[in-house]
């Protein structure tokens, strides 16, 4: 299958490297590393993680606070957000409808 980091989830991505890698130089990597694993693993088993909607699935980041939230859309996991797991779920829960 393939993977396509929509923009949000880039945007989030980005963002959190930032954060990570200004608190100690090297972190910012440690959790890139953690997010790649956590996207080789939907590679593996798309349908077997947490289902928080009808389409959407979560994977927890490795080590970090952060959720991977996806959809598979025929061939293509589609990784819509990249998002604190303390965030407030209203945030990305709209567009799940």
């Amino acid at each position: 299958m393939k993977i396509k980091i929509l923009e949000p989830a880039e945007k989030d991505l980005a963002e959190a490297f930032d954060f990570y890698q200004s608190q100690l130089t090297g972190l910012g990597k440690r959790f890139m590393d953690s997010f790649i694993q956590a996207v080789e693993l939907i590679k593996l088993v798309p349908c077997g993680w947490i289902k928080v909607s009808k389409n959407t699935r979560r994977i927890n980041v490795k080590g970090f606070p952060y959720l991977i939230l996806y959809v598979i859309d025929g061939e293509i996991i589609l990784i819509t957000f990249v998002c604190h797991s303390h965030r407030d779920p209203n945030y990305y829960q709209k567009y799940f409808q």
